[in-house]
C-alpha cells in the first residue's frame, strides 16, 4: 500500500500513507454510515413517530442531496487553496449538528431542516472531500490511496445498518440520531484532525509536473453525464434491488441473500482495482465497469430469477470500481491542480440524479415490471459509449 503513495506535494511522509488511509477511511465510513444509510433504518420509525408517510422523510433525504450538489463546489475550491484538514473537521461538527437537529425535531416540517444540514455535511465531507484532500497531499499518485479509503468506507452499510438497527432497538430513532453525533465528535472528528493542516507543506519537487492545457468542456461534461448516469443506476438499485430480482421471478429469499452479495462484491472488485487494474490507465478499469450493470441487466432478463445472484454480483462489481473512478479518472486526466473545486462541479449532477433515482425507478417497476430495468441498462450503455469516446490524456 505505501509503494503506491508516494507524495508529489510533500505534506506527509510517504511512510505514514498507511496511517492517513486507515485514518480518513474511517472518517468516511462514520460520515457514509451516519447519513446515507440510515434512512433505510430510521425513515419509518421516523414518520411513525409523527403519523405521517415515510414519504416524507425520504423527501428530505432527496432534498440533502440536492443540498450537497450545491456545496460540494465550494467545498472542493476550499480544499484546493487550504488543504482538506479544515473542511473535513467542519463537516463532522455539521454533520452532529444535523443529525441533533433530526433528534429534537419537534413537527415533520423540522426533519426538512435537520436534513438540510446533513445534506451541507455530505457535500463537504463524503467522498468527493476525501478524494481531493488525498490528491492535496499525494498529487497525481493518490490513485492507490483513493482505493485504500473506498476499501475501508465500503463496509459503512455493513457497519451503518446493524449499529442504527442496534440503537433504534434500544433507545429509539431519536437516540440513535444522536449515537451517530457523538460518534462524529469523539471518533471522526479527532481522525481528521490528525490529518496535515493545509499550510504544513514541504518543499516541492526540483522537476513538479508540468501544467497540462486546460481540460475542454466537451471532457467535463461526458464525465459529469457518466458520474450522474452511475449513480442514477448505483441509487435505483440499492432502493429497489429486492423489487426487481423478485419481479424477475426470484423468492423473496434468495433476492434478499442476492442482495446481500451487492457489499462484498463491491469490496473485491475494489481489491481488484487496487492490484490487477493499477496496471492499467483509470479509464479501463471505468469502462469495465460501466459495461457490468448493462451485462448483468441482460442476464437477468435472458435467465429471470435463477440469474439473481450473477446480476447483484456484476453490478455491485461495477458500483465498486465506479466509486473509484469518480476520483482517479478525474485525477489522471486533468492533473491535481484545481482537482477538488472540478470534482465538486463533475459530482453536482450526480447528487441530483442520486435524489430522482428511487422515484423514478420505483415508477417504471411498478408500471414495467422486470423489464423496468431496460431503463437502467440503457443508461448504463450510454455512459459507455460516453467513456469510448474519451482518451487517455
Amino acid at each position: 500500500m505505501l509503494r503506491r503513495c508516494q507524495p508529489v506535494i510533500a505534506r506527509l511522509p510517504a511512510s505514514s500513507c498507511g496511517l492517513t488511509i486507515a485514518a480518513l477511511g474511517t472518517s468516511q465510513t462514520v460520515g457514509w454510515a451516519s447519513s446515507y444509510y440510515i434512512p433505510a433504518v430510521l425513515a419509518v420509525p421516523m414518520a411513525d413517530s409523527f403519523g405521517v408517510s415515510p414519504v416524507w422523510v425520504f423527501g428530505a433525504f432527496s432534498m440533502a442531496l440536492v443540498v450537497s450538489a450545491i456545496v460540494g463546489p465550494w467545498a472542493g475550491a476550499r480544499i484546493d487553496g487550504k488543504g482538506g484538514r479544515g473542511v473535513l473537521m467542519l463537516s463532522n461538527l455539521i454533520f452532529a449538528l444535523g443529525l441533533c437537529l433530526l433528534a429534537a425535531a419537534p413537527v415533520p416540517g423540522m426533519l426538512y431542516l435537520g436534513w438540510a444540514v446533513v445534506g451541507f455535511g455530505m457535500g463537504i465531507g463524503l467522498y468527493e472531500a476525501g478524494f481531493a484532500t488525498l490528491a492535496g497531499i499525494y498529487g497525481k499518485d493518490a490513485r492507490g490511496a483513493i482505493t485504500g479509503i473506498t476499501l475501508i468506507a465500503g463496509f459503512a452499510s455493513t457497519v451503518g445498518w446493524p449499529l442504527s438497527g442496534l440503537m433504534l432497538a434500544t433507545w429509539g430513532w431519536r437516540e440513535a440520531c444522536l449515537g451517530w453525533a457523538l460518534i462524529h465528535l469523539t471518533l471522526a472528528l479527532p481522525l481528521n484532525a490528525w490529518l496535515p493542516r493545509g499550510s504544513e507543506s514541504l518543499p516541492k519537487p526540483a522537476t513538479p509536473e508540468p501544467a497540462g492545457p486546460p481540460p475542454s468542456r466537451r471532457v467535463l461534461w461526458l464525465l459529469a453525464f457518466v458520474f450522474a448516469a452511475t449513480w442514477f443506476n448505483a441509487t435505483a438499485m440499492a432502493a429497489h434491488l429486492p423489487g426487481l430480482l423478485q419481479a424477475a421471478g426470484a423468492s423473496t429469499a434468495v433476492a434478499i441473500a442476492a442482495g446481500a452479495l451487492i457489499g462484498p462484491a463491491q469490496v473485491a472488485a475494489r481489491l481488484l482495482e487496487f492490484g490487477l487494474l493499477q496496471r492499467f490507465h483509470p479509464l479501463v478499469s471505468t469502462r469495465l465497469a460501466a459495461a457490468a450493470h448493462p451485462v448483468a441487466a441482460v442476464a437477468l432478463i435472458s435467465v429471470g430469477g435463477p440469474a439473481a445472484y450473477v446480476f447483484a454480483l456484476l453490478h455491485g462489481a461495477g458500483n465498486g470500481i465506479m466509486t473509484i473512478a469518480k476520483g482517479t479518472l478525474p485525477l489522471s486526466l486533468f492533473g491535481a491542480a484545481g482537482y477538488g473545486q472540478r470534482l465538486g462541479w463533475l459530482n453536482a449532477p450526480a447528487r441530483i440524479s442520486q435524489a430522482a433515482a428511487p422515484l423514478i425507478f420505483g415508477a417504471a417497476l411498478t408500471g414495467w415490471g422486470v423489464n423496468a430495468v431496460w431503463l437502467t441498462a440503457t443508461i448504463g450503455l450510454a455512459a459507455l459509449l460516453a467513456l469510448l469516446t474519451l482518451k487517455r490524456s
